[in-house]
């Protein structure tokens, strides 16, 4: 077999080597309880801190606006579920939320777990082909007790970047806070929260070269979250639990070694996920390319193939040297097409998302390309068409 290339990095992205060095180097210091005042405890908050500081720069929020979490997940859960906490505990009364038709599906547990046990009313909000929120439909679902709004920045599936910004305008209007999911985005594309209008951000550190199982929450002047565990006072009482010092430290390295790189890193993704997109229906005939060529996550490429199943799809270029996803109903544990797709009116039958990095180039595109038309072809053969 020729070398394998990895696309898949929207799922997570290889460990950037600054982040393993800086994880090592953590890990020889931070031996303590940064909450406790002995000296292992303090090289561990002193290490914390750090990373806290420069991540926090990151993104355009001051420290103590910053939670770190166990990753993209339980910093969603934050974001829902700790808004409607701060906002019960302070007497508030809103119970209503609006969130897209495309959202990740950590978002769309959140926002139901609040529905189904806190009587939340929910306003999920369509999409066009492109799988772009229109962001007048959002203002037109707002109300005076709406408490948030969950919107994503880009897609995980398709690539599509929202008009956040608009969003953050027609949010401000009736006091609902807006969150961003910006787990795709952030060090991936340039963000800063008050360059959204975001009240609430979330990230995950896998997604931009850190280390798995490392998340955080950044807050607006408006966002404010109470920790949905209990059990002892850390960050501000945000949340709770011990921090893996080391891997905080890692992820901090991995955002600024992110953020210097990114002009150049999105441009050379950019340059491939082009070329995938323009050759993918050329070598292949009923294909069909998902999301928007122009205003897009710039490594993320998602297409379906008629007369082909998913999870094949999958297996057979995972054989042939490629590590792809699938978010085909035969690839999930449910059972269920996509319902980012459903939700596009989209081919759902053999999709596929090629994720590319930095270090992908055109060879690989091309190298994948004849591995896609052959594995397709031969697909379609068993099945007679």
């Amino acid at each position: 077999m020729s070398e394998r290339r990895y696309l898949d990095h929207a799922a997570a992205w290889p460990l950037r080597p600054e982040a393993a060095t800086a994880w090592r180097d953590a890990a020889a210091v931070a031996t303590g309880d940064p909450a406790r005042a002995h000296a292992e405890g303090r090289a561990a908050a002193e290490l914390l801190a750090r990373a806290t500081e420069a991540t926090a720069a990151g993104v355009g929020v001051r420290d103590d606006a910053l939670t770190w979490t166990s990753g993209g997940t339980e910093a969603v859960h934050l974001a829902v579920l700790g808004t409607a906490r701060a906002d019960a505990l302070a007497g508030g009364t809103r119970r209503h939320l609006v969130v897209s038709a495309v959202e990740h599906s950590a978002v769309l547990a959140a926002v139901d777990r609040l529905r189904v046990d806190h009587g939340f009313e929910v306003d999920v909000v369509g999409v066009d082909g492109s799988g772009t929120v229109d962001p007048d439909a959002v203002a037109a679902a707002l109300r005076d007790d709406t408490l948030a709004v969950h919107l994503q920045h880009a897609n995980h599936e398709v690539g599509t970047i929202q008009p956040v910004v608009e969003v953050a305008r027609a949010c401000a209007h009736v006091g609902a806070l807006l969150h961003v999911d910006a787990c795709q985005s952030v060090g991936q594309v340039g963000l800063a929260v008050s360059d959204l209008g975001a009240d609430l951000l979330t990230a995950s550190a896998a997604k931009f070269g850190g280390p798995r199982a490392v998340g955080f929450l950044a807050q607006g002047p408006r966002g404010r979250v109470v920790a949905v565990q209990e059990g002892d006072d850390r960050q501000g009482r945000r949340r709770s639990g011990q921090l893996d010092v080391p891997s905080v430290a890692a992820a901090a390295v991995a955002l600024q070694v992110a953020l210097r790189d990114l002009q150049t890193e999105r441009s050379a993704r950019e340059l491939v996920r082009r070329h995938l997109r323009t050759r993918l229906p050329e070598v292949v005939a009923d294909v069909e390319v998902h999301g928007p060529l122009a205003d897009a996550h710039p490594g993320i490429v998602a297409a379906s193939a008629l007369y082909v199943d998913g999870e094949a799809l999958v297996r057979e270029l995972d054989r042939a040297g490629f590590a792809v996803h699938s978010g085909s109903s035969c690839a999930t544990t449910s059972g269920e097409p996509s319902h980012v797709l459903v939700a596009m009116g989209a081919l759902t039958h053999g999709h596929l998302r090629v994720s590319v990095g930095p270090d992908t180039t055109v060879a690989d595109a091309d190298r994948f390309l004849e591995a896609y038309a052959s594995v397709v072809t031969d697909l379609r053969g068993r099945v007679g068409r």
